[in-house]
Protein backbone atom coordinates (compact mmCIF):
# COMPACT_ATOMS: atom_id res chain seq x y z
CA UNK A 1 0.00 0.00 0.00
CA UNK A 2 0.92 3.30 -1.16
CA UNK A 3 2.17 5.49 2.10
CA UNK A 4 -0.01 9.02 1.79
CA UNK A 5 2.00 12.22 1.60
CA UNK A 6 1.93 14.29 4.62
CA UNK A 7 -0.95 17.41 4.79
CA UNK A 8 2.16 19.76 4.80
CA UNK A 9 3.87 17.67 1.60
CA UNK A 10 0.64 17.91 -0.38
CA UNK A 11 0.60 22.00 0.47
CA UNK A 12 4.02 22.36 -0.64
CA UNK A 13 3.15 20.72 -3.86
CA UNK A 14 0.09 22.80 -4.33
CA UNK A 15 2.50 25.52 -3.95
CA UNK A 16 4.75 23.96 -6.48
CA UNK A 17 5.36 25.62 -10.42
CA UNK A 18 5.55 21.65 -11.70
CA UNK A 19 2.46 20.32 -9.94
CA UNK A 20 1.26 17.61 -12.58
CA UNK A 21 -2.76 17.07 -13.02
CA UNK A 22 -2.46 13.53 -12.18
CA UNK A 23 -1.26 14.41 -8.95
CA UNK A 24 -3.86 17.06 -8.25
CA UNK A 25 -6.64 14.34 -9.46
CA UNK A 26 -4.64 11.99 -6.69
CA UNK A 27 -5.23 14.78 -3.95
CA UNK A 28 -8.69 15.15 -5.02
CA UNK A 29 -9.64 11.85 -3.68
CA UNK A 30 -7.81 12.46 0.27
CA UNK A 31 -10.89 12.87 2.38
CA UNK A 32 -8.35 14.63 5.27
CA UNK A 33 -10.15 17.93 6.03
CA UNK A 34 -6.32 19.23 5.99
CA UNK A 35 -5.82 18.70 2.18
CA UNK A 36 -9.34 19.44 1.71
CA UNK A 37 -8.91 22.88 3.39
CA UNK A 38 -5.72 23.14 1.31
CA UNK A 39 -7.37 21.91 -2.21
CA UNK A 40 -10.12 24.63 -1.35
CA UNK A 41 -7.38 27.46 -0.89
CA UNK A 42 -5.71 26.24 -4.15
CA UNK A 43 -8.93 26.28 -6.25
CA UNK A 44 -9.60 30.05 -5.33
CA UNK A 45 -6.18 31.21 -6.21
CA UNK A 46 -6.26 29.73 -9.39
CA UNK A 47 -9.47 31.23 -9.98
CA UNK A 48 -7.90 34.92 -8.78
CA UNK A 49 -5.04 33.89 -11.12
CA UNK A 50 -7.35 32.81 -14.22
CA UNK A 51 -9.22 36.48 -13.57
CA UNK A 52 -6.78 38.34 -13.77
CA UNK A 53 -5.65 36.85 -16.96
CA UNK A 54 -8.85 37.58 -18.34
CA UNK A 55 -8.70 40.88 -17.42
CA UNK A 56 -5.03 41.31 -18.32
CA UNK A 57 -6.23 39.73 -21.82
CA UNK A 58 -8.82 42.65 -22.18
CA UNK A 59 -6.23 45.18 -21.50
CA UNK A 60 -3.86 44.16 -24.67
CA UNK A 61 -7.03 44.25 -26.81
CA UNK A 62 -6.44 47.16 -28.76
CA UNK A 63 -2.82 46.78 -29.43
CA UNK A 64 -3.72 42.72 -30.82
CA UNK A 65 -6.30 45.13 -33.18
CA UNK A 66 -3.22 47.11 -34.49
CA UNK A 67 -0.94 44.49 -34.74
CA UNK A 68 -3.74 42.12 -36.74
CA UNK A 69 -3.59 45.07 -39.07
CA UNK A 70 0.00 44.73 -39.54
CA UNK A 71 0.92 47.65 -36.98
CA UNK A 72 3.85 46.43 -35.40
CA UNK A 73 5.20 49.43 -33.05
CA UNK A 74 2.10 51.21 -31.17
CA UNK A 75 3.35 53.34 -28.22
CA UNK A 76 1.40 53.59 -24.79
CA UNK A 77 1.56 56.80 -23.42
CA UNK A 78 0.69 58.43 -20.19
CA UNK A 79 1.63 61.02 -17.51
CA UNK A 80 2.21 61.83 -13.73
CA UNK A 81 2.46 64.46 -11.65
CA UNK A 82 0.12 67.16 -12.63
CA UNK A 83 -1.50 68.08 -9.17
CA UNK A 84 1.57 68.44 -7.04
CA UNK A 85 2.47 71.71 -5.52
CA UNK A 86 6.36 70.77 -6.34
CA UNK A 87 8.33 68.90 -9.07
CA UNK A 88 7.81 68.33 -13.12
CA UNK A 89 5.30 66.40 -14.31
CA UNK A 90 6.45 63.69 -16.49
CA UNK A 91 5.73 61.05 -19.14
CA UNK A 92 6.39 57.81 -20.54
CA UNK A 93 5.86 56.46 -23.57
CA UNK A 94 5.83 52.30 -23.85
CA UNK A 95 5.84 50.04 -26.59
CA UNK A 96 5.51 46.27 -26.06
CA UNK A 97 6.21 43.08 -28.17
CA UNK A 98 3.20 40.80 -28.99
CA UNK A 99 4.22 38.22 -26.66
CA UNK A 100 4.40 40.59 -23.41
CA UNK A 101 2.67 38.54 -20.61
CA UNK A 102 3.10 40.24 -17.59
CA UNK A 103 -0.91 40.13 -16.68
CA UNK A 104 0.33 42.06 -13.07
CA UNK A 105 0.79 45.28 -15.71
CA UNK A 106 -2.15 47.36 -14.48
CA UNK A 107 -3.10 51.22 -14.09
CA UNK A 108 -0.17 52.20 -12.03
CA UNK A 109 -2.51 53.59 -9.31
CA UNK A 110 -3.99 49.87 -8.66
CA UNK A 111 -0.49 49.19 -7.61
CA UNK A 112 1.40 48.93 -4.13
CA UNK A 113 4.97 51.23 -4.41
CA UNK A 114 6.45 47.54 -3.89
CA UNK A 115 5.00 46.36 -6.54
CA UNK A 116 5.15 49.39 -9.24
CA UNK A 117 9.24 49.10 -8.50
CA UNK A 118 9.28 45.56 -9.06
CA UNK A 119 6.94 45.91 -12.78
CA UNK A 120 9.06 49.08 -13.62
CA UNK A 121 12.14 47.32 -14.03
CA UNK A 122 10.62 44.37 -15.52
CA UNK A 123 9.01 46.40 -18.00
CA UNK A 124 12.21 48.19 -19.25
CA UNK A 125 13.84 44.80 -19.76
CA UNK A 126 10.67 43.48 -21.56
CA UNK A 127 9.57 46.83 -23.38
CA UNK A 128 10.58 46.96 -27.13
CA UNK A 129 11.15 50.72 -26.30
CA UNK A 130 10.80 52.85 -23.79
CA UNK A 131 10.45 56.96 -24.09
CA UNK A 132 10.73 59.64 -20.84
CA UNK A 133 9.74 63.51 -20.95
CA UNK A 134 9.52 66.06 -18.17
CA UNK A 135 8.16 69.39 -17.95
CA UNK A 136 9.82 71.17 -15.51
CA UNK A 137 8.33 73.12 -12.83
CA UNK A 138 9.12 76.54 -14.45
CA UNK A 139 7.77 75.24 -18.05
CA UNK A 140 4.52 74.26 -16.29
CA UNK A 141 4.42 78.02 -14.69
CA UNK A 142 4.69 79.29 -18.24
CA UNK A 143 2.82 77.00 -19.75
CA UNK A 144 0.14 75.47 -17.63
CA UNK A 145 0.11 72.51 -16.29
CA UNK A 146 -2.24 71.09 -19.35
CA UNK A 147 0.08 72.03 -21.93
CA UNK A 148 2.84 70.86 -20.01
CA UNK A 149 1.66 67.22 -19.56
CA UNK A 150 1.44 67.62 -23.51
CA UNK A 151 4.85 68.73 -24.29
CA UNK A 152 6.23 66.10 -21.99
CA UNK A 153 3.87 63.61 -24.12
CA UNK A 154 5.88 64.88 -27.04
CA UNK A 155 8.95 64.49 -25.45
CA UNK A 156 8.39 61.20 -24.53
CA UNK A 157 6.71 59.75 -28.26
CA UNK A 158 10.90 61.30 -29.38
CA UNK A 159 12.56 59.86 -27.32
CA UNK A 160 11.71 56.38 -27.97
CA UNK A 161 14.63 54.43 -29.70
CA UNK A 162 12.14 53.15 -32.58
CA UNK A 163 9.43 55.23 -33.98
CA UNK A 164 5.71 53.93 -33.50
CA UNK A 165 3.14 54.04 -35.67
CA UNK A 166 0.42 54.55 -33.56
CA UNK A 167 -0.08 56.30 -30.33
CA UNK A 168 -2.35 55.62 -27.78
CA UNK A 169 -3.17 58.48 -24.80
CA UNK A 170 -4.51 58.45 -21.62
CA UNK A 171 -7.38 61.27 -22.73
CA UNK A 172 -4.92 63.62 -24.45
CA UNK A 173 -4.15 64.25 -27.82
CA UNK A 174 -0.87 65.89 -28.86
CA UNK A 175 1.25 67.75 -31.12
CA UNK A 176 2.51 64.79 -33.67
CA UNK A 177 2.04 63.47 -37.39
CA UNK A 178 1.57 59.73 -35.30
CA UNK A 179 -2.02 58.65 -35.61
CA UNK A 180 -3.38 58.74 -31.92
CA UNK A 181 -5.99 57.17 -30.27
CA UNK A 182 -7.28 59.42 -27.47
CA UNK A 183 -9.20 57.07 -24.78
CA UNK A 184 -10.55 57.99 -21.45
CA UNK A 185 -9.32 55.70 -18.52
CA UNK A 186 -6.51 54.32 -21.10
CA UNK A 187 -4.59 53.28 -18.08
CA UNK A 188 -7.15 50.92 -17.25
CA UNK A 189 -7.92 49.60 -20.64
CA UNK A 190 -4.42 49.49 -22.50
CA UNK A 191 -1.46 47.20 -21.48
CA UNK A 192 0.96 49.53 -22.77
CA UNK A 193 -0.70 52.67 -21.24
CA UNK A 194 -0.64 51.06 -17.98
CA UNK A 195 3.12 50.17 -18.76
CA UNK A 196 3.61 53.47 -19.24
CA UNK A 197 1.73 54.78 -16.43
CA UNK A 198 3.72 52.27 -13.82
CA UNK A 199 7.26 53.82 -16.00
CA UNK A 200 6.17 57.50 -15.22
CA UNK A 201 5.58 56.98 -11.92
CA UNK A 202 8.30 55.46 -10.63
CA UNK A 203 10.45 57.59 -12.34
CA UNK A 204 8.59 60.68 -10.63
CA UNK A 205 8.80 59.11 -7.17
CA UNK A 206 12.69 58.88 -7.54
CA UNK A 207 13.30 62.16 -8.92
CA UNK A 208 11.19 63.09 -5.21
CA UNK A 209 12.79 61.08 -3.35
CA UNK A 210 16.68 62.88 -4.64
CA UNK A 211 14.60 66.21 -4.50
CA UNK A 212 13.86 65.54 -0.80
CA UNK A 213 17.91 64.98 -0.17
CA UNK A 214 18.50 68.41 -1.73
CA UNK A 215 15.47 70.66 -0.64
CA UNK A 216 14.53 68.76 2.60
CA UNK A 217 11.77 70.33 5.01
CA UNK A 218 8.76 69.26 2.80
CA UNK A 219 8.43 65.90 2.61
CA UNK A 220 8.73 64.77 -0.38
CA UNK A 221 9.71 61.24 0.06
CA UNK A 222 5.97 61.04 1.58
CA UNK A 223 3.80 63.27 -0.62
CA UNK A 224 5.50 63.69 -3.80
CA UNK A 225 5.49 66.55 -3.74
CA UNK A 226 1.41 66.75 -3.26
CA UNK A 227 -0.14 69.57 -1.09
CA UNK A 228 -0.19 67.52 2.24
CA UNK A 229 -0.54 69.08 5.86
CA UNK A 230 3.57 67.92 6.30
CA UNK A 231 4.14 69.75 2.94
CA UNK A 232 2.05 73.28 3.43
CA UNK A 233 3.80 73.17 7.10
CA UNK A 234 7.11 72.94 5.04
CA UNK A 235 6.27 75.73 2.78
CA UNK A 236 4.76 78.04 5.32
CA UNK A 237 8.45 77.22 7.09
CA UNK A 238 10.59 77.59 4.52
CA UNK A 239 8.89 79.42 1.74
CA UNK A 240 9.11 77.56 -2.11
CA UNK A 241 12.06 75.67 -3.02
CA UNK A 242 13.65 76.01 -6.48
CA UNK A 243 10.99 73.38 -7.53
CA UNK A 244 7.87 74.64 -6.40
CA UNK A 245 5.19 75.80 -9.14
CA UNK A 246 4.76 79.23 -8.46
CA UNK A 247 1.24 79.45 -10.41
CA UNK A 248 -0.08 76.90 -8.35
CA UNK A 249 -2.62 78.86 -5.14
CA UNK A 250 -0.31 77.19 -1.96
CA UNK A 251 2.79 78.16 -3.30
CA UNK A 252 1.63 81.85 -4.34
CA UNK A 253 0.46 82.40 -1.16
CA UNK A 254 3.87 81.58 0.07
CA UNK A 255 5.61 83.68 -2.30
CA UNK A 256 3.23 86.23 -0.50
CA UNK A 257 4.54 86.13 2.82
Amino acid sequence: MTEKLTIKAIKDRLASVDLTAAELASFRQDERKGVISALNSYDKKQARLAQKQLEFEKRLEIERSFWRQGIAYIAGIDEVGRGPLAGPVVSAAVILPPDFALREVNDSKQLSPKKREELYGKILEQALAVGIGVASNKVIDEVNIYQASRLAMKEAVANLQIQPQQLIIDAMTIDSTIPQLKLIKADAKSASVAAASIVAKVYRDHLMQFYERVYPGYGFVQNDGYGTKQHLAGLAKLGPSPIHRHSFEPVKKALQK
